[in-house]
């Protein structure tokens, strides 16, 4: 689970062997965007709970 994400984040290199299709670049681009967007919430909920 951690090397997928690594790779979502370009921080791993992805797997020359690993089929490549419009449909798997959707995927892995809708699931990057997705946990960016989960990051910022929690960053967002970190922030309000240390300036309340």
């Amino acid at each position: 689970m951690w090397q997928q994400i690594l790779t979502y984040f370009y921080i791993r290199k992805r797997d020359p062997n690993e089929p490549r299709n419009v449909n798997i670049k959707m995927m892995h681009g809708m699931n990057r965007i997705s946990l960016i967007m989960f990051l910022v919430g929690i960053i967002v909920m970190i922030i309000r709970l240390l300036r309340h």
